[in-house]
């Protein structure tokens, strides 16, 4: 069953392998279909995978092996919140260690381009704490990481 709205990615012939890739390291995730070109096409041949259908964390996609037009950007992200620093090394390793790169702030991005955000839970609920020392002292900590270390958002709120 095709889900009523499904987020569209784009890549330049890459989708199953990004799909595969998601599906094996984020739970709740899965390929589904994968529709194939019924025939030679200017672009491509008889065989070549056009779009596939996959899950990550339970978020319908389509993966559209669309060419080189369009590159991804950090204008749109995957944010997964974790729960612990276990997690959050786990989930950042996968995608850094498979071609990815790191950035700022809990940020990386994978071989294909996708942006994510690895946030452990803790930043989230630092960062929206009441006490506004607290929150300034969680996301003064958070502008100083790559990879957010649990450990010392736990530390600077404390204080």
């Amino acid at each position: 069953m095709i889900a009523r709205n499904t987020i569209c990615l784009w890549f330049d012939g890459t989708a199953l392998d990004a799909a595969t890739f998601y599906a094996r390291t984020f739970p709740d995730s899965a390929v589904g279909a994968i529709f194939r070109a019924p025939s030679d096409y200017p672009a491509g041949k008889q065989g070549d995978v056009l779009t596939v259908q996959f899950t990550v964390l339970g978020i319908p996609c389509l993966g559209l092996n669309g060419g080189p037009a369009f590159r991804h950007s950090e204008a749109f992200s995957f944010q997964v919140a974790t729960a612990d620093q276990a997690e959050t090394d786990r989930y950042w390793n996968a995608i850094v260690g498979n071609g990815g790169q790191e950035s700022d702030c809990g940020w990386c991005k994978d071989r294909w381009g996708l942006s994510w955000q690895i946030t452990p839970r803790v930043l989230t609920e630092a960062i929206a704490d009441p006490d506004p020392e607290v929150a300034r002292r969680a996301f003064e900590a958070m502008m100083t990481m790559r990879k957010i270390d649990v450990a010392a958002i736990e530390a600077a709120r404390r204080g």
